[in-house]
């Protein structure tokens, strides 16, 4: 069976949305016959290699609401990830374009280290506010999780990986996803946001038990990172 999970990695609900379900892979009896795979979703595409500023203030601009609002949602995603066993500090964060994190990312997949990419790019971001936009930074944190240095590097500096970056983005957008994270098992049951460890291993359970086809979708996208995803 297999569980495609669309998410950014600097989408703080996509991290917390990893953990959770990492504790429903954990308690499912069929676990070992489960492949996930980590797809592309860019919350902005055209983001700057990086940005500047105070997060607060960097999500009024995306979203147009107040700074205040924002403040909240900083708290709220803090206290979610604490909850997880995460360590979320949105003030050292230096989010930027995340084109090239995903075209490393697919570098992953290919040798076997995909999750352990995923995990350090994420814990990069929100824990240890390393610059996610930048290649030496890449290179260092994935090489870090698996990676040889010298081939992430090349695919740094060509176009590698850009076609399939663009596919599970063109992917996305097919199946309507707006916000992430989004998970998808078997091209046929579709829950979207950082829902609980015990929604996530419903939905493994009802995808192992039952083929029908059609993608059912569950729970809406919210804007900005409120609720439990965020939204383009």
């Amino acid at each position: 069976m297999r569980v495609e999970i669309w998410s950014d990695v600097v989408c703080p609900w996509c991290y917390i949305g990893k953990r959770r379900f990492e504790v429903a892979l954990a308690d499912f009896p069929h676990r070992d016959e489960v492949e996930v795979v980590w797809r592309a979703f860019e919350l902005d595409s055209g983001a700057p290699q990086e940005r500047h500023g105070d997060y607060a203030v960097m999500l009024s601009r995306k979203y147009g609401f107040p700074v205040e609002q924002g403040e909240q949602m900083i708290g709220t995603m803090t206290a979610a990830a604490a909850k997880d066993g995460l360590d979320f500090h949105f003030e050292i964060a230096r989010v930027g374009n995340t084109f090239d994190a995903h075209r490393l990312l697919h570098l992953a997949a290919e040798r076997g280290v995909q999750d352990a990419v995923k995990e350090r790019l994420l814990r990069a971001t929100f824990t240890e506010g390393e610059p996610i936009g930048d290649h030496d930074a890449l290179v260092r944190l994935v090489a870090e999780a698996g990676l040889e240095t010298g081939e992430a590097r090349d695919v740094l500096t060509s176009d590698r990986f850009a076609a399939e970056v663009r596919a599970d983005e063109e992917q996305a957008r097919a199946y309507g996803i707006s916000g992430v994270p989004y998970f998808v098992v078997d091209e046929k049951y579709g829950v979207s946001g950082a829902q609980p460890s015990e929604v996530l291993g419903e939905l493994l359970a009802t995808a192992w038990a039952d083929h029908r086809p059609g993608l059912v979708t569950t729970n809406g996208a919210a804007p900005g990172c409120d609720g439990d995803s965020c939204a383009v």
